[in-house]
Protein backbone atom coordinates (compact mmCIF):
# COMPACT_ATOMS: atom_id res chain seq x y z
CA UNK A 1 0.00 0.00 0.00
CA UNK A 2 1.41 3.22 -0.93
CA UNK A 3 2.04 6.07 1.22
CA UNK A 4 -1.16 7.97 -0.71
CA UNK A 5 -3.66 5.20 -0.34
CA UNK A 6 -2.93 4.92 3.39
CA UNK A 7 -3.32 8.63 4.10
CA UNK A 8 -6.64 8.75 2.33
CA UNK A 9 -7.96 5.49 4.01
CA UNK A 10 -7.14 7.32 6.97
CA UNK A 11 -8.48 11.00 6.03
CA UNK A 12 -11.65 9.79 4.07
CA UNK A 13 -13.07 8.27 7.72
CA UNK A 14 -12.32 11.96 9.27
CA UNK A 15 -13.98 13.70 7.15
CA UNK A 16 -17.29 11.60 6.83
CA UNK A 17 -17.65 12.21 10.82
CA UNK A 18 -16.93 15.47 10.46
CA UNK A 19 -19.44 16.04 8.31
CA UNK A 20 -21.88 14.22 10.20
CA UNK A 21 -21.09 16.13 13.00
CA UNK A 22 -21.47 19.78 11.07
CA UNK A 23 -24.95 17.93 9.76
CA UNK A 24 -25.64 17.52 13.48
CA UNK A 25 -25.44 20.79 14.53
CA UNK A 26 -27.06 22.38 11.27
CA UNK A 27 -30.26 20.15 11.72
CA UNK A 28 -30.37 20.22 15.82
CA UNK A 29 -28.60 23.09 17.04
CA UNK A 30 -31.14 23.70 19.73
CA UNK A 31 -30.47 20.24 21.39
CA UNK A 32 -28.17 21.49 24.05
CA UNK A 33 -30.10 25.00 24.84
CA UNK A 34 -33.15 23.62 25.15
CA UNK A 35 -34.32 25.11 28.78
CA UNK A 36 -34.48 22.80 31.39
CA UNK A 37 -37.92 20.59 31.77
CA UNK A 38 -38.97 21.55 28.30
CA UNK A 39 -39.08 20.21 24.42
CA UNK A 40 -37.81 22.17 21.65
CA UNK A 41 -38.45 20.71 17.99
CA UNK A 42 -38.01 22.42 14.69
CA UNK A 43 -41.19 23.41 12.89
CA UNK A 44 -41.53 21.92 9.62
CA UNK A 45 -42.88 25.03 7.82
CA UNK A 46 -41.54 28.50 7.29
CA UNK A 47 -39.65 30.54 8.45
CA UNK A 48 -38.43 26.65 10.89
CA UNK A 49 -38.45 27.86 13.74
CA UNK A 50 -38.23 26.23 17.39
CA UNK A 51 -41.99 25.01 19.19
CA UNK A 52 -40.66 25.02 22.41
CA UNK A 53 -43.00 23.43 25.01
CA UNK A 54 -42.83 23.83 29.07
CA UNK A 55 -46.15 23.16 30.08
CA UNK A 56 -46.63 21.34 33.09
CA UNK A 57 -43.22 21.86 34.02
CA UNK A 58 -43.75 22.81 37.58
CA UNK A 59 -41.80 26.14 36.43
CA UNK A 60 -41.81 28.98 39.24
CA UNK A 61 -40.21 31.64 36.49
CA UNK A 62 -39.83 31.77 33.10
CA UNK A 63 -36.78 30.16 31.91
CA UNK A 64 -34.03 33.05 31.17
CA UNK A 65 -32.81 30.61 28.44
CA UNK A 66 -35.28 30.12 25.63
CA UNK A 67 -33.39 29.67 22.40
CA UNK A 68 -34.14 33.43 19.81
CA UNK A 69 -34.90 31.48 17.29
CA UNK A 70 -38.29 30.23 18.92
CA UNK A 71 -41.73 31.01 17.24
CA UNK A 72 -43.58 28.94 19.65
CA UNK A 73 -43.57 28.90 23.48
CA UNK A 74 -46.09 27.50 25.58
CA UNK A 75 -45.56 28.03 29.22
CA UNK A 76 -49.19 27.10 30.18
CA UNK A 77 -49.93 25.51 33.67
CA UNK A 78 -47.33 26.41 35.43
CA UNK A 79 -46.39 28.09 39.02
CA UNK A 80 -45.26 31.70 36.88
CA UNK A 81 -46.02 34.59 38.97
CA UNK A 82 -44.17 37.21 37.35
CA UNK A 83 -43.12 38.48 33.56
CA UNK A 84 -40.13 40.58 34.45
CA UNK A 85 -39.56 43.33 32.22
CA UNK A 86 -37.91 42.41 29.16
CA UNK A 87 -37.63 39.06 29.70
CA UNK A 88 -38.34 38.01 25.62
CA UNK A 89 -36.10 40.73 24.17
CA UNK A 90 -34.09 38.57 22.19
CA UNK A 91 -36.95 36.28 21.13
CA UNK A 92 -37.68 38.15 17.62
CA UNK A 93 -39.07 35.24 15.85
CA UNK A 94 -41.36 34.45 18.66
CA UNK A 95 -45.33 34.08 16.91
CA UNK A 96 -47.17 32.36 19.61
CA UNK A 97 -47.03 32.92 23.95
CA UNK A 98 -49.17 31.23 26.19
CA UNK A 99 -48.65 32.02 29.83
CA UNK A 100 -52.49 30.80 30.60
CA UNK A 101 -52.82 28.72 33.64
CA UNK A 102 -50.52 29.88 35.97
CA UNK A 103 -50.13 32.47 39.02
CA UNK A 104 -49.12 36.00 37.47
CA UNK A 105 -51.01 38.65 39.24
CA UNK A 106 -49.78 42.16 37.34
CA UNK A 107 -48.00 43.11 34.49
CA UNK A 108 -45.41 46.03 33.97
CA UNK A 109 -45.29 47.81 30.95
CA UNK A 110 -41.73 46.27 29.87
CA UNK A 111 -43.25 42.77 30.27
CA UNK A 112 -43.39 42.09 26.34
CA UNK A 113 -40.99 44.72 25.17
CA UNK A 114 -39.18 43.07 22.14
CA UNK A 115 -42.19 41.02 20.41
CA UNK A 116 -44.34 43.92 19.09
CA UNK A 117 -43.40 43.19 15.57
CA UNK A 118 -43.95 39.02 15.38
CA UNK A 119 -46.00 38.45 18.50
CA UNK A 120 -49.22 37.16 16.86
CA UNK A 121 -51.53 35.56 19.78
CA UNK A 122 -51.00 35.89 23.60
CA UNK A 123 -52.89 33.72 25.79
CA UNK A 124 -52.94 35.37 29.76
CA UNK A 125 -56.60 33.56 30.52
CA UNK A 126 -56.44 31.50 33.87
CA UNK A 127 -53.80 33.62 35.88
CA UNK A 128 -54.40 35.99 38.85
CA UNK A 129 -54.20 39.50 37.35
CA UNK A 130 -55.46 42.25 38.61
CA UNK A 131 -54.20 45.13 37.36
CA UNK A 132 -51.29 46.20 34.31
CA UNK A 133 -49.68 48.99 33.49
CA UNK A 134 -51.69 51.17 31.00
CA UNK A 135 -48.82 50.42 28.48
CA UNK A 136 -48.42 46.77 28.66
CA UNK A 137 -50.23 46.17 25.45
CA UNK A 138 -49.26 49.27 23.60
CA UNK A 139 -47.35 48.31 20.86
CA UNK A 140 -48.77 44.19 20.55
CA UNK A 141 -50.46 43.61 17.44
CA UNK A 142 -51.33 40.47 18.86
CA UNK A 143 -54.84 38.74 19.78
CA UNK A 144 -54.87 39.10 23.55
CA UNK A 145 -56.94 36.18 25.47
CA UNK A 146 -56.88 37.86 29.24
CA UNK A 147 -60.56 36.36 30.09
CA UNK A 148 -60.44 34.54 33.66
CA UNK A 149 -58.82 36.53 35.67
CA UNK A 150 -59.48 38.67 38.90
CA UNK A 151 -59.53 42.39 37.47
CA UNK A 152 -59.62 45.22 39.28
CA UNK A 153 -61.26 48.13 36.65
CA UNK A 154 -59.91 50.84 36.41
CA UNK A 155 -58.27 53.90 35.10
CA UNK A 156 -54.75 51.73 34.07
CA UNK A 157 -56.79 49.01 32.87
CA UNK A 158 -59.00 51.15 30.58
CA UNK A 159 -55.99 52.71 28.71
CA UNK A 160 -54.51 49.10 28.63
CA UNK A 161 -57.20 47.41 27.02
CA UNK A 162 -58.26 50.97 24.69
CA UNK A 163 -54.42 50.90 23.28
CA UNK A 164 -54.56 47.36 22.35
CA UNK A 165 -54.98 46.24 18.53
CA UNK A 166 -57.80 43.87 19.29
CA UNK A 167 -59.17 45.42 22.48
CA UNK A 168 -62.87 44.91 21.99
CA UNK A 169 -62.59 41.23 21.77
CA UNK A 170 -60.24 41.30 24.87
CA UNK A 171 -62.98 43.73 26.87
CA UNK A 172 -65.72 41.67 25.87
CA UNK A 173 -64.25 38.63 27.83
CA UNK A 174 -63.03 41.11 31.47
CA UNK A 175 -65.13 40.59 34.21
CA UNK A 176 -64.50 42.89 36.81
CA UNK A 177 -63.88 41.13 40.26
CA UNK A 178 -63.55 44.95 41.96
CA UNK A 179 -64.31 48.78 40.52
CA UNK A 180 -63.75 52.01 41.28
CA UNK A 181 -67.15 51.79 40.72
CA UNK A 182 -69.24 49.67 42.98
CA UNK A 183 -72.40 48.89 41.20
CA UNK A 184 -69.79 47.71 38.65
CA UNK A 185 -68.28 44.65 40.45
CA UNK A 186 -69.03 41.57 39.03
CA UNK A 187 -69.90 43.24 35.71
CA UNK A 188 -68.35 42.81 32.44
CA UNK A 189 -65.58 45.52 31.30
CA UNK A 190 -67.59 46.98 28.81
CA UNK A 191 -70.51 47.61 30.92
CA UNK A 192 -68.37 50.26 33.02
CA UNK A 193 -70.09 53.14 30.96
CA UNK A 194 -67.87 55.54 32.64
CA UNK A 195 -64.65 57.34 31.99
CA UNK A 196 -62.56 55.67 35.29
CA UNK A 197 -59.46 58.21 34.49
CA UNK A 198 -61.91 61.05 34.66
CA UNK A 199 -63.37 59.55 37.69
CA UNK A 200 -59.98 59.00 39.52
CA UNK A 201 -59.21 62.25 38.70
CA UNK A 202 -62.46 63.76 40.22
CA UNK A 203 -61.92 61.93 43.28
CA UNK A 204 -58.32 63.55 43.42
CA UNK A 205 -59.86 66.77 43.48
CA UNK A 206 -62.91 66.12 45.61
CA UNK A 207 -60.28 65.12 48.30
CA UNK A 208 -57.64 67.70 47.74
CA UNK A 209 -60.78 70.22 48.23
CA UNK A 210 -62.28 68.70 51.53
CA UNK A 211 -58.85 68.57 52.88
CA UNK A 212 -57.97 72.46 51.80
CA UNK A 213 -61.54 73.04 53.54
CA UNK A 214 -60.43 71.24 56.21
CA UNK A 215 -57.40 73.27 56.96
CA UNK A 216 -59.06 76.22 55.82
CA UNK A 217 -61.48 75.87 58.43
CA UNK A 218 -58.63 74.63 61.40
CA UNK A 219 -57.39 78.42 60.74
CA UNK A 220 -60.31 79.89 61.09
CA UNK A 221 -61.53 78.35 64.54
CA UNK A 222 -57.93 78.98 66.13
CA UNK A 223 -58.37 82.65 64.61
CA UNK A 224 -61.56 83.07 66.19
CA UNK A 225 -60.34 81.06 69.49
CA UNK A 226 -57.53 83.56 69.71
CA UNK A 227 -59.23 86.72 69.49
CA UNK A 228 -62.25 85.19 72.23
CA UNK A 229 -59.23 84.62 73.68
CA UNK A 230 -57.66 88.27 74.43
CA UNK A 231 -61.09 89.85 74.72
CA UNK A 232 -61.67 87.14 78.04
CA UNK A 233 -58.07 88.12 79.32
CA UNK A 234 -58.42 91.83 78.32
CA UNK A 235 -61.79 92.02 80.41
CA UNK A 236 -60.42 89.86 83.58
CA UNK A 237 -57.53 92.89 83.61
CA UNK A 238 -59.92 95.70 83.40
CA UNK A 239 -61.81 93.81 86.26
CA UNK A 240 -58.76 93.59 88.27
CA UNK A 241 -57.93 97.06 87.45
CA UNK A 242 -61.60 98.17 88.60
CA UNK A 243 -61.09 96.02 91.89
CA UNK A 244 -58.02 98.00 93.31
CA UNK A 245 -58.61 99.89 96.07
CA UNK A 246 -58.30 103.96 95.13
CA UNK A 247 -55.08 105.72 96.44
CA UNK A 248 -55.67 107.87 99.68
CA UNK A 249 -55.40 111.66 99.04
CA UNK A 250 -52.56 113.28 101.95
CA UNK A 251 -52.82 116.72 103.72
CA UNK A 252 -50.37 117.73 102.45
CA UNK A 253 -51.25 117.94 98.68
CA UNK A 254 -52.66 120.45 96.88
CA UNK A 255 -56.06 120.63 96.07
CA UNK A 256 -57.20 119.76 92.57
CA UNK A 257 -56.83 122.80 90.38
CA UNK A 258 -60.66 122.69 89.57
CA UNK A 259 -61.56 123.11 93.17
CA UNK A 260 -59.25 126.46 93.64
CA UNK A 261 -61.53 129.72 93.05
Amino acid sequence: MTPLDLWLSRSIPMCLLLQSLVLMVLCFPSASTCPKGCTCQRSESPPHGLNVTCSLSRLKEIPPDVPPDTQLLQLDRNHISLVPDRIFHGLRMLRRLNLSHNAVETLGEGAFVGLEGSLEVLDLSHNRITSVHKDAFARLKARVMVDNNPWHCDCALQQALGGMAHNHEAATRVLCRSSELRDQEGQPFLAVDADLCNLAKRTTDYAMLVTMFGWFAMVISYVVYYVRQNQEDARRHLEYLKSLPSKPKKPDEPEDISTVV
